[in-house]
């Protein structure tokens, strides 16, 4: 066989044969020294020289063969999978060589003593205290809007103009009827002065004298409706200016210039919302309504912080306004409305809200943050590292918390270690590795 054609063996670099006869290195079947296959051998039908070839492949150092002919028998018997025989390519050399600590990583915190407000919280509206959608009171073209659209207005600023022409027409012909009307109150009070002394004389007969009267009193009936009629005619021309009926926000505009509009038309023209100040109604459960009660009736000011939906950014502050007369019975809860100043606007009605009241205030307690608190089936317990870096459990009896922290009534002193976060890998007496925040309260 030809040296262009001829097989080498992979561990010896001697020519040798597949399948047929044993390798020059007199190892026997030396093709089965690797994987039993051809793959084995070098092949050397390349262009390039059998120098290069083989300068590419390093020999195996003597004194791992024995250790990788054991590897590769047991590998050919089935009794050891591949995976065990070859190295972790993603563990570094340094990896492989330090041994796994099995001691648990946790964070810690100390148990401080401090003032603990009690607080009750619950999801709220914001509502308006006034809400108001303006309407037209009388028909007619909308000549004008003198409002812009999310514009703070005053009570009492111009919002609108209906056309005044037809209702100026009406105020003048209820004046030209008003003076004549004056004009023969005025004629007949002069007769009846005339009748008197003829009446007294018996110059004229009683009946006219006192048809005389009767005409006076009729056209003074006829002046009060007259100046009855002309004060309504002035009032329909007043409401064709319209005006803010209270201050606040505007509204988008749901009517455009140009078009008629009617008296009490339930679409109106735009809604004003009072936003300074404003409400905020809350549900609070029906246990919890004795100690506001209390508070309210010793004439305490509770404080009420509002925060977004999430209950995670303050918003604005304020106090608590009035408190519902029944609780619902649907839901076990009583509304509660809190009064806010809303300086900055920037509440809006019917935005989703987070109530915070705070009742009362516990002082002098043992404080830890609320994720060192472990709820099991005989109540709430901590675990506590011990001055040797021991876990132990220890039960512990809860009271309010607020803003990540939980007073502890009872089992717990201040200074205490407690695990805030790896406590799922803890057991009794374990040894465990403080993390880099260890100690941060």
């Amino acid at each position: 066989m030809t040296s262009s054609s001829a097989w080498h063996c992979w561990r010896c670099r001697k020519p040798a044969w597949p399948l047929s006869a044993p390798c020059a290195c007199r190892l026997p079947r030396c093709m089965r020294h690797a994987c039993a296959t051809d793959v084995c051998f070098l092949p050397t039908r390349s262009l390039r020289p059998m120098s290069d070839q083989l300068a590419r492949v390093s020999p195996a150092p003597t004194a791992t063969r024995p250790r990788l002919r054991l590897a590769l028998l047991l590998l050919a018997l089935g009794l050891v999978p591949l995976p065990f025989l070859l190295p972790n390519p993603w563990m570094s050399r340094d990896q492989a060589q330090v041994p796994a600590d099995n001691r648990p990583t946790v964070r810690t915190a100390l148990a401080t003593r401090g003032d603990m407000p009690i607080i009750l919280q619950g999801l709220g509206v914001v509502t308006p205290f006034s809400t108001v959608t303006v309407r037209p009171r009388i028909g007619g073209e909308l000549q004008s809007v003198s409002f812009r659209e999310g514009q703070m207005v005053r009570q009492g600023d111009d919002l609108a103009q209906i056309d005044p022409r037809p209702y100026e027409a009406i105020v003048g012909a209820i004046e030209g009827d008003l003076m004549r009307d004056q004009a023969l109150l005025q004629q007949a009070q002069v007769d009846l002065a005339r009748y008197r002394p003829l009446a007294e004389r018996d110059d004229i007969s009683k009946q006219k004298y006192d048809a005389q009267q009767s005409l006076v009193r009729q056209y003074q009936g006829t002046l009060v409706a007259d100046r009855a009629r002309l004060a309504g005619a002035q009032l329909n021309l007043a409401y064709c200016h319209i005006t803010a009926p209270i201050g606040g926000r505007v509204g988008l505009r749901l009517v455009d210039p140009g078009n008629d509009v009617k008296a009490d038309d339930p679409t109106g023209l735009v809604v004003i919302a009072a936003l300074q100040p404003i409400s905020v109604i809350f549900p609070l459960l029906e246990d919890d309504l004795p100690k506001v009660m209390r508070r309210l009736a010793a004439g305490a000011d509770l404080p009420v912080d509002i925060y977004d939906r999430a209950g995670r950014t303050l918003i604005e502050s304020g106090t608590l306004f009035s408190v519902d007369n029944q609780v619902d019975v649907a839901t076990g809860t009583a509304r509660l409305r809190a009064r806010v100043a809303n300086a900055a606007n920037v509440l809006f009605p019917n935005q989703f809200v987070t109530a915070r009241l705070r009742v009362d205030t516990l002082h002098d307690a043992v404080v830890v943050p609320e994720a060192a608190i472990q709820e099991g089936t005989d109540g709430n317990y901590v675990w506590l590292i011990g001055p040797h870096g021991r876990a132990t459990v220890r039960r512990v009896s809860t009271g309010p918390a607020a803003g990540g922290r939980i007073a502890v009534l009872d089992g717990l002193k201040p200074g205490a270690r407690v695990v805030t976060d790896g406590a799922d890998r803890l057991r009794e007496g374990a040894r465990v590795v403080l993390s880099d925040t260890a100690g941060a309260s």
